[in-house]
């Protein structure tokens, strides 16, 4: 995270130190857009010096990165399947569990119709 009082920290000396160190990519993001106008910059070591990532994807973490809104969308490179926040996870958990509530009473129905239905043929 980044912003415009923070700026010149993150752009010359923390960039310059995880150049330095070897990290293979650093990114900043701007969720503003205070300084950075696509909010969201990185970049990848390449012969030991960074290079602006320019196809927003994310090598180390074999993960596709996009803005959204206030957050950034993070996408497997392999499926293109987004990776859910805790609050998607959480609407998502709470839609299959009354998906699965919905097909037990389904089920049970059906059990108690066959249930009758057998008794009756007797």
């Amino acid at each position: 995270m980044t912003s415009k009082g923070t700026q010149n920290q993150d752009q010359e000396h923390k960039k310059t130190l995880y150049e330095q160190l070897g990290v293979l990519e650093y990114w900043l993001f701007d969720p503003k857009g205070e300084w950075i106008v696509e909010k969201l910059r990185g970049y990848r070591l390449q012969n030991d010096i960074y290079q602006l990532i320019t196809d927003g994807q994310c090598q180390a973490l074999g993960l596709g990165i996009s803005v959204e809104g206030q957050l950034l969308g993070l996408y497997r490179t392999d499926t293109g399947e987004k990776l859910l926040i805790p609050t998607e996870l959480a609407e998502q958990l709470q839609y299959e569990r009354q998906r699965a509530d919905i097909q037990q009473e389904r089920a049970e129905k059906l059990a108690e119709y066959l249930r009758r239905r057998e008794a009756a043929c007797r």
